[in-house]
């Protein structure tokens, strides 16, 4: 494993195998802190390529046009990762790849966040208003913009740090900024765990008489590991740059790739067009109708 060089502060990594191009575009030091990997750059955008058909194609055979936010997320992931993958293979001081990269993989997981959040709506649709602590309508609404404003917050300061860094520069203050929008994002997260774990507890038994008990274990597990994924970059931007966080491609693999990578291997086996229908929200005669079928038919097992 190479270690970082330091140069002049807690921060200058520079790879002794891989010269400095000194392009156009090319910083004095690669700001990941260390050469990307091709061979994880080349996988991830293979899987999340993989699973935009998978997505795509559910999405298409059941009308669920509402879920089509997560297959735009899906092609920001795989965006990201071509652009982290040239920065592994072709040059890590790029200062374009690392913004590119940056942006797409930050930005990826907020359309992710926002299928997520749908599912919820959709469930509270399906089950009863009366589970819930807000509306469907205020969940897609609040948490959607918190997501939106948290991201161009990140953008921003991610934007910047990449060229303090260029310039040689102290990258506090951006840091700062990015930051400030990675706390905003945990917490308007945090929120929506709750709502989901109290929603879920509520209306635990609506759920096993309409037979979601599998579906709704894999929507939990995947807001958890979203959650997670978020945490993981409020951590290592509190870290600062130079941080073991943020200079160890093993935290990025397992905290950044691999939860990203199980929500959309679960939303895909558990499709929500597939397991919840073609329309987030439902009338309340046809959650009744379906409710005395699915009680009918408890009936008639017992």
């Amino acid at each position: 494993m190479i270690t970082p060089n330091i140069v002049g502060r807690s921060f200058g990594y520079v790879d002794p195998t891989f010269p400095n191009p000194n392009g156009k575009n090319d910083t004095s030091i690669i700001i990941y802190g260390y050469t990307p990997s091709i061979g994880l750059a080349a996988f991830a955008a293979a899987w999340f390529f993989v699973h935009l058909i998978g997505h795509t194609t559910q999405n298409l055979t059941t009308h669920s046009w509402w879920w089509m936010t997560f297959s735009t997320g899906l092609i920001f992931e795989i965006i990201g990762y071509i652009a982290r993958s040239l920065s592994a293979e072709k040059d890590p001081y790029n200062l374009i790849y690392f913004v590119l990269q940056y942006f797409f993989i930050v930005t990826a997981p907020v359309f992710l966040a926002a299928g997520i959040y749908t599912i919820l709506s959709a469930l509270i649709s399906r089950l009863g208003n009366q589970y819930s602590f807000l509306k469907p309508k205020v969940i897609l609404g609040f948490f959607i913009t918190s997501d939106a404003v948290s991201t161009i917050v990140q953008i921003a300061g991610a934007c910047l740090v990449g060229v303090k860094e260029s310039r040689r520069e102290d990258p506090t203050t951006a840091n700062h900024i990015l930051l400030a929008g990675l706390a905003y994002q945990v917490f308007a997260m945090s929120i929506f765990v709750v709502l989901m774990a109290t929603f879920q507890f509520r209306a635990r038994r609506t759920i096993k008489e309409h037979g979601y008990q599998l579906f709704c274990f894999a929507f939990s597990v995947a807001t958890i590991m979203v959650y997670l994924r978020t945490v993981f970059r409020l951590a290592e931007t509190a870290e600062g740059l130079g941080g073991k966080l943020s200079t160890n491609e093993v935290y990025f693999a397992c905290l950044e790739f691999a939860p990203i990578a199980l929500v959309v291997l679960l939303l895909g086996i558990f499709h929500p067009g597939r397991c919840l229908g073609a329309k987030v929200r439902v009338s309340d005669e046809k959650v009744h109708r379906h409710h005395d079928m699915n009680t009918s038919a408890a009936h008639l097992r017992v």
